[in-house]
Order: structure tokens, then sequence, then C-alpha cells
């Protein structure tokens, strides 16, 4: 133990003076910088505006790591040139590599915070906010390794001549890749859908409710809850249907009255009409059809064409019941029946009283055949 403690103090003394200054004085800083953040807290608090709370939030952890880190990298050469002869000049390059990475995790958290911010309002478009999030941390994390490699003395002119060459060689391996990343940015730009939206496509077997938009794949719930992971670039070649954003919701039926009812079409279209036309969940506004249709086999067909307020899949059934039930209680009120389908057989009488039987032809084959053997 006597040991272990005359090699600590020992490696202690070879210390620097200097570098325990320094501990300490980061020391200090981070206190001072931790209550200038809770003063500054309170303070934003209070502002109406939200913009300096998301920036503080950001700027938190952050600067209390440079705090440390930076006051770490000095103290670091003061330990080292007491070991070593040659030049330090890495440490250099350490510390604005250092400043560069607190400057991008800063813009990376502020971006983070903006979003989350925005779509906790849900008064913008959840697939427009994310597709904007996610150009900018692309662009600040380009920047960022772009400065890195030019801190290492990269030639960026010569890594953007040599990206040209390479780009095509990437391209031609990453076709796929590519094709599905430019899909992702015309879904975001074009905006065929959004997350949250039902979507189907005639053209594949593609129905379900829009979850997520990624840059390579779009995840789709079906309705029987299997997710479907769509490529971006199917979406170029394709028709989307998006039932979504429909205006309203069609109601089409067909309605068979008796033909011994036949008096009584006309007053039953009129009151059917009107039912459609107050109901407080028709639209009148659009395409509105009530006619005697079609002499059909066994009914006279009324065509009952309207269009409801509602586009929830759910609340359009409830109104299209509601308009059905009425539908039959104005029949039943002018004492007429929807027709079922029936068959009528006449049968010619001769004049003596007998029923004429029609004539058979030899060729014919029988009613009722024995069952094979």
């Amino acid at each position: 133990m006597t040991e272990w403690l005359t090699q600590v103090t020992t490696f202690i003394q070879t210390w620097d003076n200097s570098v325990l200054f320094i501990t300490a004085a980061s020391f200090l800083a981070w206190i001072i910088w931790r209550v200038l953040y809770k003063r500054l807290e309170f303070i934003t608090a209070k502002t109406p505006f939200h913009w300096d709370d998301l920036t503080l939030q950001a700027l938190k952890t952050p600067i209390s790591t440079l705090i440390w880190c930076w006051p770490a990298t000095i103290s670091l050469g003061y330990v080292l040139q007491k070991h070593i002869e040659s030049e330090l000049n890495w440490l250099n390059t350490l510390k604005l590599l250092l400043v560069i990475s607190i400057f991008v995790w800063i813009t990376l958290r502020l971006i983070n915070n903006i979003e989350e911010f925005v779509l906790e309002k849900q008064t913008r478009d959840e697939t427009t906010v994310q597709a904007v999030a996610k150009i900018a941390r692309l662009f600040f994390m380009t920047v960022g390794a772009l400065t890195v490699m030019q801190a290492f003395g990269l030639s960026l002119s010569g890594l953007l001549t040599f990206g040209g060459v390479g780009g095509l060689i990437v391209g031609l391996a990453a076709k796929d890749l590519l094709s599905n990343f430019f899909g992702g940015l015309m879904v975001y730009f074009d905006r065929p859908f959004k997350v949250g939206d039902w979507v189907r496509s005639p053209d594949r077997q593609i129905e379900g409710t829009v979850e997520r938009i990624g840059w390579r794949m779009t995840i789709i719930r079906t309705f029987d809850k299997r997710p479907l992971y769509v490529p971006n670039s199917v979406f170029s070649s394709i028709v989307v249907e998006n039932p979504s954003r429909m205006l309203n919701r069609r109601i089409n039926e067909t309605i068979g009255v008796r033909y011994s009812d036949g008096e009584k079409v006309e007053t039953i279209v009129n009151q059917i009409k009107s039912m459609l036309l107050e109901h407080p969940d028709i639209d009148s506004k659009q395409t509105l059809i009530v006619n005697f249709n079609a002499f059909s086999a066994s009914s006279l067909d009324i065509m009952v064409y309207t269009f409801t307020k509602t586009v929830n899949w759910i609340r359009f059934h409830e109104v299209k019941q509601d308009v059905l039930l009425k539908i039959q209680e104005i029949i039943a009120d002018n004492e007429a029946q929807i027709a079922f389908p029936t068959q009528t057989l006449h049968f010619s009488q001769q004049r003596d009283g007998e029923y004429k039987s029609q004539p058979v032809p030899e060729d014919a084959a029988p009613a009722h055949q024995p069952p094979p053997l």
C-alpha cells in the first residue's frame, strides 16, 4: 500500500502546477455555466417565444462537454511535453476537431428540438417537417465531415475532383439505392401522401395506413396490422390512390319496389329526395340523384346517388345506415314494399279446362337423369 501511494505521489509531482490550475479553472467554469444555465432557463421560461428555450436546451450538454474537454487537451499537452521531445502539432488538430464536433452536435440537437416542437403542435404537415429536418441534418453533417477532412490536410478541390469520378462508379454500383433515395425525395416534395394517410394502389397489392416515410423505403401498415415495406422507387412507376384526401364519400344504391306498387313510385322518389336534401349529414351541394331508373326482372328500381359530408369510414357507414333506414320507412309509409327476387309462372288453359303442355322435342335431354353407375 505504501509503495502504491509513493508511486501516485511521484506521478502527481511530475505534473506541472499549471495542469492543476487548469483543472480547477475548468471545474469553476463548469459551476459558473450551470448557475448561468439555471438563470437563463428561468428567464426564457417567462418569454412567450419557444425558440430561446429550444436553443438553450441544445447548448446545455455540448457546452458542458467543451468546458471539460478543451482544458483537458491543454493539460494533455503539458503532461506529454515532459515525456515526448517531438512537437505535438496533432494537439492543435485535436482542438479543431473538438470545436467542429461541438458545433455540429449543437446544430443537430437544435434541429431535433425544433422538429419535436413543431410536430407536437400538430398544425404542420408531419411529412414535410420530417423531410426538412432530415435534409438539414444531412447538410450540417456533410459540412462537418468536409471540415474535418480539411483539418486533416485533405484538399477539398482534389476530393471533389475524385468525387466526380468516384460518384459515377458508386452511382452504377448503388443504382437501386439511389433510385430509392430520389424516390423518397419525390414523395417528400410531390407529397402524394403523408404519414397517417390511407393509401392504395390498383397496380400493386398495396393498401393501408402510412406509418413512416424513410429515405429508402416507406412503411405501410395494412388493415390486418401487417407492416408492408415498400421501396420508394416503386412509387415512381405505379398509380397511388389516396382515399384520405376525399372531399366526400358516395352513397350509390339501387332500391327495388314491387311491380304492384308502381303507382306509388313517383311519390316515394319525391319523398326520398326531400329527405336527403334535409338530412344534416348529406352534402346537398354535391350531385344528388333520386330517380326511377329501370324495369328489372322482379322490381321497379330507384337509383339513390348522393354524397356524405364526412369522409371518416366509420361515420360514413353510420350515415349510410340512417339513410337506408329512412328510405325503408318512406316505402312502408306509402304502403309499399321492397321487392325481392321472384318468378311468376303462367300456364295457358284450353277451352275444355285442361292445361296445355308444351311438346318436348325428341332429342331433348330428360329433366332428371339417373346418376351414373
